[in-house]
């Protein structure tokens, strides 16, 4: 067994250096992608590459999890992230715009590699503190993505000075630092077998009622034919074969509690992206500056990671199913605000925006401790590595729509299409708690 401490003081720290150089590209992609086409619709299309990105590497950084272990698939998540920050770095400097667009989607790589160190923490957890141990690793994610932006000056100036075009120097500093996640996970964190938790490494009569209760069906689950449930809870299949993702999600859309868990993490990043990504453009156009949409975009980010350990001992505290049902009534009420707040207020959309980001929050790692305790070892990985991919590719298509809803309906029917979003999450929440409740009274 590795370190705890020490492993889980690695992901904080790469965490932090993954955050700087996420944020570092990011803050100035659209704007390098606009010198580079002189069209703002293509520079719009740089996040949503990015996003893509994530989305397309994180079954393959899954499935290389599981073969090789987590510390070589986040270590090439983060080395495919600085050859991306690369890329772009030769397209500003010979003006080809596809190498541009291929650069961004390796860069998202790293965003799917950060993504799944969350899932690595709670793998050095000890029994009780899995979501605690996530969210910590998530909170550092708060330094870097503050930081990054900050630096953006600091990397232009560089860039220059090595004779880069404008604003291309800042994706330097990503570059560089996603250089330093690859060194460090590769030669210093060393992690159990992908998807084992310390409950599965306890002798059975050790291990705890709750991780005892994680192993067996959960509560209104109801059993199907021919070998499925017993794929339900072991993640072979009936013939002991390895599980796919994509198989993974529809033996997970079997069992209440591990759907709710996935509706919880893609309805929460839809939510959040979908408002979030056409809050600046909304401030924007009824004149605010660029200094106060700066300032909401900080609260939101704040919101985002700065409670995350508050979340996380939630979770581990009062459970995950109520910590999600928390992020929703969050989520429902920084959209309502959105829909009645005028684009002018300086108390409203900040809070809104606020709101906005603790709603993921709690979503995110209330869905993701459910869905890594709800399900049995052989089918985490698969599992969460199909939920970061589902993720991200909803969060992409809500980025897009969000855009033509703004110009249809302005900023309150994007929120109007948010709250539309939390209704699939409240009806899974619903089914979940009434299969406890037929548990309790049969008990």
């Amino acid at each position: 067994m590795p370190r705890r401490g020490l492993s889980l003081a690695v992901l904080i720290v790469n965490q932090l250096l993954a955050g700087l150089g996420v944020a570092s590209g990011i803050a100035v992609a659209a704007i390098l992608m606009e010198r580079l086409t002189g069209t703002a619709f293509l520079a719009g299309l740089a996040q949503t590459c990015a996003v893509l990105g994530a989305g397309i590497a994180a079954i393959p950084l899954a499935r290389l999890a599981v073969a090789r272990g987590r510390h070589v698939a986040l270590a090439i998540g983060y080395a495919s992230a600085a050859i991306g920050a690369g890329l772009v770095l030769g397209a500003a400097a010979t003006g080809l715009v596809p190498l541009a667009f291929l650069g961004l989607a390796a860069f998202g790589a790293g965003t799917a590699a950060g993504l799944q160190a969350r899932f690595a923490a709670t793998e050095i957890a000890a029994p009780g503190f899995e979501a605690r141990a996530m969210s910590l690793v998530l909170w550092a994610t708060t330094i870097g993505s503050v930081a990054g932006p900050n630096l953006s000056e600091a990397g232009d100036a560089a860039g220059q000075a090595l004779g880069l075009p404008p604003v291309a120097g800042a994706f330097l500093f990503s570059g560089a630092a996603f250089a330093c996640s690859t060194l460090l996970v590769a030669t210093l964190l060393r992690l159990p077998r992908a998807g084992t938790l310390a409950v599965d490494r306890m002798p059975q009569t050790e291990s705890t009622p709750d991780a005892a209760s994680s192993a067996t069906p959960p509560e209104g689950a109801e059993p199907t034919d021919g070998g499925a449930s017993a794929s339900a809870s072991t993640g072979t299949g009936a013939g002991g074969e390895r599980i796919g993702a994509w198989r993974a999600l529809r033996i997970a859309s079997r069992n209440p509690r591990a759907l709710l868990a996935l509706v919880a993490i893609v309805c929460s990043h839809c939510v959040m992206v979908g408002v979030m990504v056409m809050t600046p453009v909304h401030m924007h156009e009824h004149g605010l500056s660029l200094g106060l949409v700066g300032l909401v975009v900080s609260i939101h980010i704040l919101g985002m990671y700065g409670a995350s350990p508050i979340m996380g001992w939630l979770a581990d505290r009062r459970g995950a199913v109520a910590v999600i049902a928390g992020g929703g009534v969050i989520l429902f009420v920084a959209t309502a605000i959105g829909v009645l707040a005028p684009a002018d207020d300086l108390l409203l959309i900040p809070l809104a925006l606020g709101l906005l980001g603790l709603g993921w929050s709690a979503g995110l790692i209330g869905g993701s401790a459910l869905l890594t305790e709800s399900v049995d070892e052989e089918l985490r990985v698969p599992l969460q590595g199909a939920s970061d991919a589902s993720m991200n590719f909803a969060a992409a298509f809500a980025a897009a729509v969000s855009g033509v809803l703004l110009g249809i309906g302005g900023f309150a029917a994007v929120n109007v299409a948010a709250m539309l979003v939390l209704i699939p999450l409240a009806i899974a929440w619903a089914r979940v708690v009434a299969g406890s409740d037929r548990h309790a009274a049969a008990a």
